[in-house]
């Protein structure tokens, strides 16, 4: 495994525990780090995550992180045994949102298939009594 996805996969990790135990900021409700994208020279790290609420609360939630932003960093700068900690961004995960999505309109194409196939009759006629004429 490279060094970047383990880094990755190490900052997800302790940005959980970080944000779960020490961030006390009232701003920063019930949120899940989804990912983290590291650069290949390690200096930059993008930090995904998702919220419950309105984008009224999503936008809560972005203040909130960026005011915590330099405890976070000092928060992994001891836990990370690196000689630089890499500069953090956070940034709303939309891939979470566009999932639902799709679960949603494939459990709508389901429905209206099974819709569909309740309107036909056995003998292979539409269940429709206008066809019989």
């Amino acid at each position: 495994m490279s060094r970047t996805i383990r880094l990755a996969e190490q900052i997800r990790q302790e940005m959980g525990a970080i944000l779960a135990r020490e961030v006390r900021d009232p701003g920063i409700g019930f949120l899940t780090v989804t990912r983290v994208k590291v650069a290949p020279d390690l200096q930059q790290a993008r930090i995904y995550y998702t919220t419950l609420g309105d984008p009224a609360e999503r936008k809560k939630t972005a203040r909130a992180l960026d005011r915590a932003l330099p405890f976070i960093r000092r928060a992994l700068g001891t836990r990370l045994n690196l000689r630089r900690v890499p500069e953090i961004a956070f940034q709303f995960d939309e891939s979470v949102a566009h999932q639902a999505r799709v679960e949603e309109l494939l459990e709508q194409i389901k429905r209206d298939d099974a819709e569909r196939a309740a309107d036909v009759a056995p003998d292979g006629t539409s269940g429709d009594p206008s066809d019989d004429e």
